[in-house]
């Protein structure tokens, strides 16, 4: 489970890493600023393993004010990810009652581009593939449909949820 859910972050961060150069297509948008994943939306009923674990991790990992990762929009189109989903560390609490997962000190940091226009954005990686997903915007929130990033062991679905700081 615990490589499944570093899966979930590199494969968001690899999302959130790309793309290419529209100027003024961002700026009838709130998609610039900064966002934190802090949240993963599962229907509980047809969620994997997998997916409850991840929200579960991302759940307390939020409540302790630990940032995941953060991803922050510029208006000149680049885009600054970063990610400490290497970095977890998912141990047994002392008591054996519980996960002990300490919040990450360590993150990779990428800068590349990207493009959002009508609810769509779009990254172009450093091998030139492009990759599109939708988003919705409401306010401080950011809503990604995970499997649209198709993710390993992530088919039910799920909504990652990003908030804007």
């Amino acid at each position: 489970m615990k490589r499944n859910l570093l899966t979930l972050f590199i494969a968001t961060t690899l999302l959130f890493s790309c793309s290419s150069d529209k100027d003024d297509l961002n700026q009838e948008n709130g998609i610039i600023g900064s966002w934190e994943l802090t949240a993963l939306e599962i229907d509980d009923s047809t969620a994997s393993d997998d997916e409850k674990f991840a929200q579960d991790i991302l759940s307390f990992l939020s409540e302790i004010n630990c940032s995941l990762m953060t991803i922050t929009f510029n208006a000149d189109l680049s885009v600054i990810t970063e990610n400490s989903g290497n970095y977890l560390d998912i141990n047994v609490n002392p008591g054996g009652t519980g996960l002990d997962v300490p919040c990450p000190t360590e993150k990779d940091t990428s800068v590349d581009s990207y493009m959002y226009e009508g609810g769509v954005l779009t990254y172009i990686d450093e091998n030139q593939v492009e990759t599109t997903v939708n988003v919705e915007i409401s306010g401080n929130t950011m809503r990604v449909n995970a499997t649209e990033l198709n993710f390993a062991d992530f088919n039910d679905g799920g909504v990652l949820i990003f908030t804007k700081r």
